[in-house]
């Protein structure tokens, strides 16, 4: 074991290929160990784009701590500056826990939020035992949970039928559903943010159909939306958005149970999604509609009053 911890090398993004696979290498491992992502979807891809900050603790091959085959102990990332807020997330190596990995790379982060002014906010995916122990020894307190609910899906489960309801044009509606979302999530602390460019990393995933994006249109406007995640034997209702001028009629509710009755014609075994839990409309429709609460991902952060945001079933 060396004599002094290895440094924390602060860089800016994006990150280069190889950093970028050693964060995605290191966050599998830190799944497999703890049955749970440690990184969310965006942060996996803010490595590769601009706006996020990074931090990485390396690994000193053959010094004993090196987690084999992953090159780095920890990593973490700060997201832009949005409302006076940045938003953190971090991972520490399985091997490399419990010698202050975590504590460095949470330090690092805060100073720099302090620096500009900015709130902390950190998550925790699952709220695992040793996440919510570093967020309170940082003196960070839980501000907010994002439920994900789940059901099962099964044959035979008919939805009913949406007039106007059209899939994505990949080349033709990118600023229409951008402007659509904004309106439907002008309160989100992140879904309203989304950005053309946010939207073209999504199209680029594997795991992106454009038919499984659909548009709900009156009068050749677009009113609402309803996207879906299909990776087998799990579909996600990814995020369902309506616009300001047609909240109120049900839309949400009716698009729910068209979004379930088309992930079950996918032949999929379970849907889930991801909601904030002071959203309390919003998760008594889920619940109408067969979802149950599975999992709590808790963000921390100064203890200050809040208002309910918007939901958004996109996780952060």
């Amino acid at each position: 074991m060396s004599d002094s911890p290895p440094p924390v090398t602060e860089l800016a993004g994006p990150l280069g290929p190889a950093d970028a696979a050693a964060v995605r290498a290191l966050a599998s491992a830190a799944a497999e160990r703890d049955g749970i992502e440690p990184l969310s979807e965006q942060s996996l891809l803010d490595l590769l784009t601009t706006g996020a900050e990074h931090w990485l603790v390396r690994t000193v091959p053959g010094s004993g701590d090196e987690p084999t085959g992953l090159g780095l102990a920890g990593y973490a990332q700060l997201g832009a500056a949005s409302d006076g807020t940045r938003s953190a997330e971090l991972v520490v190596a399985p091997q490399a826990r419990r010698a202050g990995t975590g504590h460095r790379l949470l330090d690092a982060v805060a100073a720099r939020a302090s620096s500009g002014g900015h709130r902390l906010h950190v998550w925790a995916h699952g709220d695992l035992p040793g996440a919510a122990e570093l967020a309170r020894s940082a003196g960070l307190e839980p501000v907010r949970d994002l439920w994900r609910m789940a059901r099962a899906l099964g044959p035979g489960l008919d939805g009913p039928r949406v007039p106007g309801l059209r899939p994505f044009v990949v080349g033709a509606d990118e600023e229409s559903w951008v402007e659509l979302n904004r309106r439907a999530f002008a309160h989100h602390p992140e879904q309203g943010r989304l950005t053309v460019q946010d939207l073209r990393a999504r199209e680029a995933e594997p795991w992106f159909d454009p038919g499984d994006l659909l548009i709900l249109e009156r009068d050749g406007r677009a009113v609402a939306y309803l996207w879906l995640k299909v990776e087998p034997p799990v579909g996600e209702l990814y995020a369902l958005g309506v616009s300001p001028e047609a909240q109120g009629e049900g839309l949400g509710s009716l698009l729910t149970a068209h979004a379930v009755a088309h992930l079950a014609a996918h032949g999929l075994d379970r849907a889930v999604l991801y909601t904030d839990a002071a959203h309390t409309a919003a998760v008594r429709a889920y619940t109408a509609a067969g979802f149950r609460r599975d999992r709590v991902d808790v963000q921390y952060g100064p203890r200050a009053p809040r208002s309910s945001p918007e939901d958004a079933t996109m996780p952060s």
